[in-house]
C-alpha cells in the first residue's frame, strides 16, 4: 500500500496540500478508526487466536500510519517530529506484505511465529538503516524538491512486498488443495479463498499508489484511501467471521509420481471403494471425511487416498463429487422422479445449492435444471419417434 504510507510531497509548499478536512483527510481517519476498532475486536476473538493477535498488530500498524498521514495534512504548518514521524510511518508498508504473509501461514498451517520469523523484518530495517541520516536531513531535502530516497522507496516497497503476496496467494489455494485432499464437502468459508483476493488487494492499491505518483488519476489520493479503508473493512468483517480454520502440517499432492511402485493392496482398496460407494452409497454422506470412508474400508488413509488419486482420478473431493453429481444426473433424467432439484442434491449428499451447482456445471456443462429440461425433452422425443415407428 504504497501511496498511503505516501511519497514525500514536494518542497514544503503546505498551504495548497493542507487544506481543513478535505475528503482525502475524511478517508484517512476513517480507514484509522476502522483499523484501530477491528484491531481491538480481532485480537479478543477466540477462534483462530495465533492468527488473529499478529492480524491485530498489522491492523493497529495500518491505523497508526493512516493517523499520522492524516494529522500530517491537517497541520497549517507541521512541526519537525511530525514531519518525521510522517517519513517513518511511509516506510511501514515495508511490513505489511510480510505480516500478512505470516497471518496466512498461521492461519493455514500448525506453524506458529517463532523467532527466525523476525528476518521478515529484514526490508524495513535496512531501509531504516539507510534513511536514518537522510531523516535527520529530511526536512531540508523535501524543501529542496530533492526526493531521493523516497522517490525510490515506493518501487522498492512494491518490489519487496510482491513475492510475500505471491506467497499468500499460494499458501490459499495449497490450502484449498488439502481440504480437497480430505473433504467432500468444501465450502467457501472454510476453503480460504479470500486469503488470496485480499493479498492480491494489496499489490492493487500499491499499483495503484504508484500510478497515482508518477501520473496523478482523477480523484488522486482519495481514491488511493478509499482503496485502503475499503481493504480494512473486508479484511475485518471476514476475519470476525471467518470460522476456525482447520490447519494442515503439510499438503498432501494430487498423487504419487508414477515412478513410484504401487502398494501390493492397491486393487482390494479399489473394490472397497467401488463396494461402499456403489452398494452402500457411502458418498451421500453429507460431511464426508477421508479419515471415514478409510475407517469404513478397514485401510489406513493413507493408503485409500494413494488409491483414489492414483487409479480413480483427482483427489477426495472430486472423486465423491463426481459420484454425487452422477447420482445427481440418474435422478433429473427420470421423468417419474418429481422431487425438487434442491431435494435431489441434497439427497445425492449435496449440503448447499451452490457447492452443488458450482460441481454438477464443472461437471456436465450444464446448470442442473438445464440438464433435466434436456433430458426430459429428448426423452419426450424419443417416446413420441416409437410411437408413430408401425410395429414390423
Amino acid at each position: 500500500m504504497a501511496r498511503y504510507c505516501g511519497s514525500m510531497a514536494p518542497p514544503f509548499r503546505l498551504s495548497r496540500m493542507h487544506a481543513p478536512m478535505s475528503f482525502a483527510v475524511i478517508l484517512l481517519v476513517i480507514g484509522a478508526a476502522q483499523a484501530l476498532l477491528l484491531a481491538i475486536a480481532v485480537r479478543v476473538r477466540r477462534e483462530n487466536a495465533a492468527a488473529n493477535r499478529i492480524l491485530s498488530v498489522l491492523l493497529a500498524l495500518i491505523a497508526v500510519n493512516l493517523s499520522v498521514v492524516a494529522g500530517y495534512q491537517l497541520s497549517p504548518a507541521p512541526s519537525r517530529w511530525l514531519f518525521v514521524a510522517r517519513a517513518l510511518v511511509s516506510l511501514f508498508p515495508f511490513l505489511y506484505a510480510s505480516a500478512f504473509y505470516l497471518y496466512a501461514r498461521t492461519l493455514t498451517t500448525t506453524r506458529r511465529p517463532s523467532r527466525s520469523d523476525l528476518l521478515h523484518l529484514g526490508g524495513l530495517a535496512l531501509l531504516l538503516a539507510w534513511a536514518l541520516d537522510g531523516a535527520i536531513r529530511l526536512r531540508y531535502d523535501v524543501q529542496q524538491g530533492n526526493a531521493g530516497l523516497w522517490a525510490f522507496k515506493d518501487v522498492a516497497m512494491f518490489a519487496y512486498g510482491l513475492p510475500y503476496v505471491a506467497a499468500s496467494v499460494w499458501l490459499g489455494q495449497r490450502y484449498r488443495r488439502a481440504l480437497m485432499q480430505q473433504h467432500s464437502t468444501v465450502e467457501r468459508r472454510h476453503a480460504l479463498a479470500w486469503v488470496g483476493w485480499m493479498a492480491l488487494g494489496q499489490a492493487a492499491i500499491w499499483g495503484l499508489g504508484l500510478v497515482n505518483r508518477w501520473l496523478p488519476l482523477p480523484g488522486g489520493s482519495s481514491l488511493v484511501y478509499g482503496a485502503i479503508s475499503t481493504w480494512i473493512c473486508v479484511l475485518g468483517y471476514i476475519s470476525l467471521t471467518q470460522p476456525a480454520a482447520e490447519p494442515h502440517p503439510e499438503i498432501v499432492e494430487p498423487g504419487p509420481s508414477r515412478e513410484e511402485p504401487e502398494d501390493p493392496r492397491a486393487a482390494d482398496v479399489e473394490a472397497r471403494l467401488a463396494s461402499l460407494m456403489q452398494d452402500h452409497a457411502l458418498y451421500r454422506e453429507p460431511a464426508l471425511t477421508i479419515g471415514q470412508v478409510a475407517k469404513r474400508s478397514g485401510y489406513p488413509e493413507y493408503l485409500v487416498s494413494a488409491v483414489i488419486n492414483r487409479r480413480l482420478g483427482g483427489n477426495f473431493w472430486e472423486y465423491v463429487n463426481r459420484l454425487r453429481v452422477e447420482a445427481a444426473c440418474a435422478a433429473l433424467a427420470d421423468p417419474e422422479d418429481d422431487r425438487s432439484v434442491l431435494d435431489i442434491a441434497y439427497d445425492a449428499g449435496f449440503t448447499s445449492k451452490s457447492t452443488f451447482n458450482a460441481a454438477f456445471k464443472r461437471l456436465t456443462g450444464k446448470t442442473p435444471s438445464a440438464f433435466r429440461h434436456g433430458s426430459l425433452s429428448a426423452g419426450g422425443q424419443r417416446g413420441a419417434t416409437a410411437t408413430r415407428t408401425p410395429a414390423g
